[in-house]
């Protein structure tokens, strides 16, 4: 449900043309397949059947519905939209309807900071390899829909890449076979060897990240669309990924603090060079 304020809808509607109950110059066709080609979702799907059912009233519901980024992205789109209409009908934009349309390009940068998941752009592509690129982009428009769900496969095979990543970095060995949690294990115990560990808490809390990734691989095989499963509900699925993203966020921190150290040291050497 997005969190849109009763004077951000007025300004949306105003410059949308919502009165009548129509949208912009769009028919109930047209409309349609806009939002389906934009963010994919069909807004004569019952669930935005709000009062009339007419194309204003559909986007009133959408943006109840639907999460702070979801609607970002749909504003966004309209807004785009909104400028090339007036540019095809050439129609000089005046200072108010301009004023109005940064008023409502605001609107959109401010929901779109707001996602279901507090870190998901620490889900990033950590290798050149395009397949990890693919996959990590795959992963956060998944979130961006709202469908953590979805993408817990997906999830799953972005972190066994990511730890063996960083086991490659590391020089910690691993067979192919080996499971996730395993893997994580390893590289939780090079931690702990590089002395990156400062406090009790965190080597817990990073250990007991082993037991949740053996889980993972629970809810990966029988709870995920990696099979014809029935797939975990969505509050559980996001609380998993909400775990996933932060560990990796922390993780990210470590490593760009040891890179750092790394590089003093190398700095140093060079004291001890005779001349």
């Amino acid at each position: 449900m997005s969190n849109l304020s009763s004077i951000e809808k007025l300004k949306l509607e105003r410059l949308f043309e919502m009165d009548g109950g129509y949208v912009l110059e769009f028919s109930n066709r047209t409309f349609q397949e806009f939002i389906l080609e934009n963010i994919r979702v069909d807004i004569y799907d019952d669930k935005y059947a709000y009062a009339s059912g007419s194309k204003a009233n559909r986007l009133r519901a959408f943006w109840t519905e639907e999460s702070n980024y979801l609607v970002s992205k749909l504003i966004s789109s309209l807004l785009e939209y909104w400028k090339a209409q007036n540019l095809l009908n050439s129609h000089n934009t005046n200072q108010v309807e301009q004023e109005l349309y940064d008023e409502c390009k605001k609107i959109t940068e401010r929901l779109k900071q707001d996602s279901a998941v507090e870190n998901i752009e620490a889900l990033q592509s950590y290798s050149d390899k395009r397949s990890f690129s693919l996959l990590a982009k795959s992963i956060r428009e998944g979130i961006q829909r709202n469908e953590p769900e979805k993408e817990l496969d997906r999830l799953h095979t972005y972190v066994v890449k990511y730890v063996r990543l960083l086991c490659d970095k590391h020089g910690i060995s691993y067979d192919k076979k080996v499971p996730l949690h395993s893997l994580f294990g390893g590289y939780v115990k090079h931690l702990k060897q590089r002395n990156l560990i400062e406090a009790e808490m965190t080597e817990r809390i990073l250990k007991s990240s082993i037991s949740i990734m053996e889980s993972f691989n629970k809810v990966r095989n029988n709870q995920s669309l990696a099979h014809d499963n029935s797939i975990l509900n969505y509050h559980e699925s996001l609380l998993i990924f909400n775990h996933v993203a932060n560990l990796i966020k922390f993780i990210e921190t470590i490593e760009n603090v040891e890179e750092e150290s790394e590089q003093d040291d190398n700095e140093n050497d060079w004291d001890d060079i005779p001349f």
